[in-house]
């Protein structure tokens, strides 16, 4: 397998080093003798990462000719579209049947080629947006680490070039070798979960002192309560149509969903900081089961409440919390402390 990663001046070494890793080490383990991987770029010589080093003995674009799998491993920042050079240069390629991968923001460039057209993708979760902006087309999915259509694939931010890279190798050597090489880069052969679970989702300051916004600052305080459109509606002394109307003008989304950001929002918080059990989370955020508490989270965040504690929690102040967060208010309200 030969692998070309593309290289330009401001990437950082780690965006560079990632499938340089995963790869070598492949090689390094004799797990693939003939796999070989390259750096190249718009002109031979060498680049200077944004750290301020140098690579030396960067290949040319001649070694797309040479390549079975292309990797675009970033992009500069700010971003500006790939030149027409290497659009073509990419394009000429993936015609050839040479699969195009972008790693993090990598997938901009992927995504300027016209490669993605009408198809899934996802970067990093702060450019997600600016990817949709840009191209509209493309069906954005923050729920995943990385989607692989076969002849073109991408990734989510950072790390998850790793995560990328290890599926490469899945595929073409399978899950034991995969699973060899994860163990000796001491990271996991596969994550559970998407980028999602990372994501801060602030809570929207509403757009001016309106009804509206007292009724948010209301409900913020009640979330363990059944907060319908038409209890929320009475709070604000509007009419339903008239409420659901000025809602969305102010924070851009229904009642029903706004309420089960907050309350999720509210859930990760308590897993994170407390030692609560799932039950009382639940409870304490509003919903009406542990059950629809688990499929709710898991279709947010793409992994399980408990997945999810066990890699964020504050473990410092998860026994003290617990020891004091078990006192039910009325209403079957949860008081913290």
């Amino acid at each position: 397998m030969r692998i070309a990663v593309y290289a330009f001046d401001s990437i950082t070494m780690f965006h560079l080093a990632a499938p340089l890793m995963v790869f070598g080490e492949v090689g390094r383990l004799g797990l693939a003798p003939d796999w070989e991987t390259r750096l190249w770029s718009d002109r031979a010589g060498a680049v200077r990462t944004v750290e301020g080093y140098s690579v030396g003995d960067v290949a040319g674009p001649r070694t797309l000719d040479w390549a079975d799998i292309v990797i675009i491993p970033s992009w500069p920042l700010p971003l500006s579209p790939i030149s027409e050079s290497l659009r073509a240069k990419l394009c000429r390629a993936h015609a050839r049947g040479t699969p195009i991968v972008g790693l993090c923001l990598g997938a901009f460039a992927v995504a300027d080629a016209g490669l993605l057209h009408g198809r899934s993708a996802v970067t990093h979760w702060e450019m997600m947006p600016a990817l949709a902006k840009n191209h509209p087309s493309i069906r954005l999915d923050e729920s995943v680490l990385y989607i692989d259509h076969g002849d073109v694939m991408t990734s989510a931010g950072t790390v998850s070039s790793v995560d990328a890279c290890l599926h490469l190798v899945r595929k073409h050597l399978g899950s034991a070798v995969a699973t060899r090489v994860a163990r000796n880069l001491v990271v996991a052969p596969h994550r559970e979960g998407g980028q999602a679970q990372y994501i801060e989702r602030p809570l929207a300051e509403p757009a001016g002192d309106t009804a509206v916004a007292d009724v948010l600052e209301w409900a913020l305080g009640r979330l363990d309560e059944p907060l319908s459109v038409d209890r929320l509606a009475g709070q604000a002394r509007m009419s339903r149509r008239n409420f659901i109307r000025q809602f969305r003008l102010v924070t851009g989304t229904t009642p029903a969903r706004w309420i089960l950001q907050q309350r999720l929002s509210e859930a990760r918080v308590l897993l994170e900081t407390t030692g609560w059990s799932i039950d009382a989370i639940a409870l304490a955020c509003g919903f009406g089961s542990t059950v629809t508490f688990r499929q709710n989270f898991t279709s947010a965040f793409a992994t399980a409440p408990s997945a999810y504690r066990k890699q964020f929690a504050d473990h410092s102040h998860n026994d003290r919390v617990g020891e004091t967060a078990t006192s039910v208010g009325s209403g079957g309200r949860i008081r913290r402390g």
